[in-house]
Formats: structure tokens, sequence, C-alpha cells
């Protein structure tokens, strides 16, 4: 853990409460949901007091101990549907004990947090950048599917519970037992003000307003308590051991054990994979550079403790940490503040929140579902490769009516004999680089003598020698953020680049956008045809980087540069 910074206390402090607002529907929510499998009156509440407490636990210590100096922890969409499935499970194999099932809950989280550490320990962390954007892009697509499909029976005010594809196939019966229209018009409202009232003002969450509004009209529409989230218990947690709604004795330990250690590994990989993304998120904001490790360490700590105290475990949450960043927050005091006020909230409003009606909770999540499909990745399906294609597609199915670490493990498998296909036929193409490194800045190449020496300090060549794939964006990533401040024009040379995937030209996209809000103009020289095919497919060319910015020779380059005023 490094030193508290204290230089920054106004910013901190309104980034963590404003984080903290953001993040209280959300906390309530994605608590219900991972006990919405299991058929009892208190589910709800019970819920929504484990997402409270997750949320709290894991946004404290998660800023204290972790490596990123400004993200906001708690439960997160993928982390929900993997502990909404050990929930169910634990239920179903104790024929109906809420005690296993949140001794499952807290030993898994526990689990989860023990090998996050263990990840940041043996330094596991710098290995994300491996996996490449199809798998991510079909993983957290089916898990936005999965949130949404969840939601539609509360969002109707009616019971539903199971697999996707016992969702699926249940919904007529469900229906047609009959639908709450109350439900139904609270949880509409909810996405409509979520997606409408930052067209007024982006300053308030318009989740919150959404929460509040809705949960207002709906206790002047009476609506069935039945429908409502029920009074949870206030005051500070209690470790599981100690809960008086758990009894310990007579306990099958075996299931207990048997439906914790595995989603305990579950949940760490997919939590330090959702926290790593989102360092970098927030690395790209702030301009800084988290620690990797460090950040698995708190992530594993807080979510123990959180564990411990039966909250849900989660993870960097992208959302609430841009809006920290936005607000103001740059050091672990912001999130550390926005535990705080969750805190205050559990210890003071439960008895508020009783009255917020599931179907508008429901809403809330429907929207972070279709926030997390990465509707651009299915978009541009028939331009990427088509190996990419088949990646994203099979571990988006695979996500959605199977398993998520089956989804992830088949998606690296098959990414990774893909490659080593490509590697093969790039050798066979005589390929070869081994006296240079993929990235090299350092040495000019022979045919750049050309350029006047009255603009040169004004231009920075960026030469790439090699593919740019999913386990080289790093890297990429890396040397396009060195780019000097004082540069007026920057070239690419893509003269030995001759693949580039999904990954690499989303990469691609995103550097040479970064350099154009600087102000710079990049050009472009590109020889090989397979990375020019992806760039134009896609529209790179010449939508963000116009035609006559791009060049098939260094000369025509040079030549440009003679008769263009720098």
């Amino acid at each position: 853990m490094k030193f508290i910074q204290t230089n920054n206390i106004k910013g901190d402090v309104f980034g963590g409460i404003t984080a903290g607002i953001v993040a209280l529907p959300l906390a309530l929510a994605f608590g219900i949901q991972a006990f919405s499998g299991i058929n009892d009156p208190s589910a709800a509440s019970l819920g929504a007091l484990a997402g409270l407490v997750g949320a709290t636990m894991l946004g404290f210590f998660a800023s204290l101990f972790g490596g990123t100096h400004s993200q906001i922890s708690g439960p997160t969409g993928p982390m929900t549907v993997v502990t909404a499935s050990l929930v169910s499970g634990a239920w179903t194999a104790s024929g109906g004990s809420i005690s296993t099932v949140l001794i499952s809950m807290s030993l898994a989280g526990i689990f989860c947090g023990l090998f996050q550490v263990l990840f940041g320990v043996i330094k596991i962390g710098k290995y994300v950048r491996y996996i490449p954007y199809p798998v991510l892009s079909g993983f957290m697509s089916g898990i936005g599917v999965i949130i949404i499909l969840q939601q539609i029976f509360p969002l109707l005010g009616v019971k539903g519970s199971g697999s996707m594809i016992d969702l699926i196939t249940g919904f007529p019966q469900a229906v047609s037992n009959g639908i709450s229209v109350t439900a139904l018009l609270l949880g509409l409202g909810t996405i409509l003000i979520i997606q409408l009232f930052p067209l007024v003002t982006k300053k308030v969450p318009s989740t919150l307003v959404a929460l509040i509004v809705m949960t207002v009209i709906a206790v002047f529409c009476k609506i069935d308590e039945a429908l409502t989230i029920g009074t949870i218990p206030s005051g500070l947690p209690m470790p599981f051991f100690a809960k008086e709604n758990i009894e310990l004795a007579g306990l099958d330990w075996e299931v207990i054990l048997k439906s914790s250690i595995i989603p305990g590994l579950t949940l760490a990989g997919l939590g330090s994979i959702d926290t790593l993304l989102t360092s970098v998120v927030a690395d790209n904001i702030t301009k800084t550079k988290h620690n990797s490790n460090q950040e698995l360490i708190g992530q594993g700590i807080g979510n123990a403790i959180a564990s411990l105290f039966c909250g849900l475990p989660g993870a960097g949450a992208t959302m609430r940490t841009v809006v920290n960043v936005k607000s103001g927050g740059r050091t672990q005091i912001s999130g550390m503040v926005h535990a705080l006020f969750l805190l205050a909230v559990l210890l003071g409003l439960g008895t508020l929140v009783k009255y917020v009606p599931l179907s508008v909770l429901a809403g809330i999540l429907i929207t972070v579902g279709w926030g997390i499909i990465d509707f651009k990745g299915f978009k541009d399906l028939l331009k990427i490769p088509r190996a990419d294609a088949v990646v994203l597609i099979v571990v988006f199915v695979v996500t959605v009516f199977v398993d998520l670490l089956t989804a992830v493990g088949i998606g690296m498998v098959i990414a990774c004999v893909l490659f080593m296909k490509r590697a093969g036929d790039l050798v066979e193409g005589s390929y070869s680089s081994a006296e240079m490194t993929n990235f090299d800045k350092e040495s000019p190449w022979h045919d750049e003598g050309g350029i006047p020496e009255n603009i040169k300090h004004k231009i920075y060549i960026q030469r790439l020698n090699g593919p740019i794939f999913f386990g080289s964006i790093t890297r990429f990533q890396e040397v396009m953020h060195d780019v000097p401040n004082d540069v007026k024009i920057v070239i690419i040379r893509m003269r030995l680049v001759n693949f580039m995937d999904q990954s690499g030209l989303y990469a691609m996209e995103t550097a040479i956008k970064d350099l154009q809000a600087r102000g710079i103009t990049v050009l472009m020289t590109i020889i090989q045809p397979q990375p020019l095919y992806m760039l134009t497919s896609m529209k790179l060319i010449p939508e963000t980087v116009p035609e006559n910015h791009t060049f098939k020779t260094f000369e025509d380059c040079t030549e440009f540069l003679k008769h263009t005023e720098i």
C-alpha cells in the first residue's frame, strides 16, 4: 500500500460522495439479482443488504490497499451473475437452507479474495493483456444479455428463476399466470428516466433520480409489498458466523465447500479481469499508471473482508470509477469516502429502502446490461477477420447458455490455436523480425533522410515492426502514449506490420483519436494488404485518417511534408 495522498481532499470528497450516490441503487439492484434464484420471502431484503455491505466493505478496503488510486470498487454485473448462480445452486443442493446459501456465498467470496491476493503476489496481473478482444467482447456481451433476461420477470412483477433456458422456456407460463401492470409501468418509467434525464443535466446521476421518483410514485400507488424490497436490517454488519439467521449446527459442509471453491476461483479470475480493465480506463483518463499486482492484492483483501460479513463480492466498477474521476476524485481517499457514504446509508436509511419496488431495480439493471453489450463488436462482425468473429460468437453463446468460466476457457483455446496458425503462416511467408523489437522507435529507417531539417523537430515517427494483435497491444499503447506533446505530426510507419486483429485495430483507433484530440496530425504509411483492408473496411480510413494522409511509400509521405505548412 502506497502512502495515501492528501493534496486533493476537496476533489476526493466530492468525487467519492458522487460515486457513492451512483453506487447506491446499483448495490441494491445487484444484491437483489444475486438472490433472485431462491424462493424465500426474505430473499430481496437479504440481497439488498448483501449488496450494500459488499459495496461498503470492498469499496473501502480495495481503495485502501489497492494499486489504482482513483478506482471505485463494488458489486458488478459479471460478478453478480456468477454469485447468482452460486446462490441458486446452494439453495437447491441444500433443500432450501438460507444458512447454507449465506455461508456458501461468504466462503466463495473469501476464497475469491484469497485467490486474488495470490494472483497479486505471484504477479499474474500482467497476463491479462493476453486475453483477445473477441473473447472479452463475447464474454461481456453474454453477461449483458444474462442480466437483461434475468430482469424480465421482476420487471413484469412475476416470479422466475433458473438457468437461461429455464427462464426462456418458462416465460409463457409465467406471463399466463398474470403480470403486474403497475410494476411494468414503474420499470419502464425507470428505464426512460435513466435514458432521458442526462439530456437535461449530467450533474445528477440519472439512476438515483429514477430510483427516487419511481419509489415515490410506487408509495402513492400503494404497490403490493410483495413487489418491493422489504425491510433490510440496519446497523453495523456482523460476520457470517455470528449472524442471527445463520445456524452452523447440522449443515452439510461437504455441499458448502463444493459449492464454494470453484465459484471462488471463477469470481477471482473474473473479478481480476474486470478490475484491471477498469484500471486501464482510469489510467487513460487521469494519465497515470496503476500497479496491477497491488490492485489485485487490494481487491482480494476487500472481497475477503466483505464476504466475511456476508457482503456481495465485486470488482473495480468502470462507470463508478469514471464518475469519481470526472467529479474530482484522484486518490484512494475518494474510494474510501464513497464507502463511508454507503455505510451511512446502511446505518440510517435502511427503513426507507424497503419501499423501493423490485421492478424499479430491474429497470436499472436492464440499462446496465444494455450498456455492457458490445454493440460495436457485433456491428463489425462481417468486417473483422473470420477467426475473430467465430471466437466472439462462440464465447457469447457459451456464456449465455452454458457457463462463464467455460466460455472464457473455450474462447482462449480457440484464440490460441488460431494465433498459432497465423504465426505459422507468417513464418511460411518468410516473416522475420529477429533483430528488432515489435515497436522500435529508436533507430531511423534508411528512407527517412529526405525530411527537411527545418521541420524535423515537429515530426515524430512511430515505427511498427510486426503484427499488432491481442498479445502486443499493451506495448503498442505504451509507445503511442509516449508521443511528446510538442510535436505537430505523427507518422505511423506500418511497412513491416503484416497482420492486425480486432484487438489491434481497436487499439490503433483509440491511439489515433487520442493523438488527434491533442491537436496532432496523424499520417500513415501502409504497404501490407491485410492491415490496409482492416483499416479501410472499418472506415478508420478515410473517416478518422483522411486518404490523403495515407501513403504507399515513405517517399510519398516526405513529398507531402515538403509541401505542407507545419
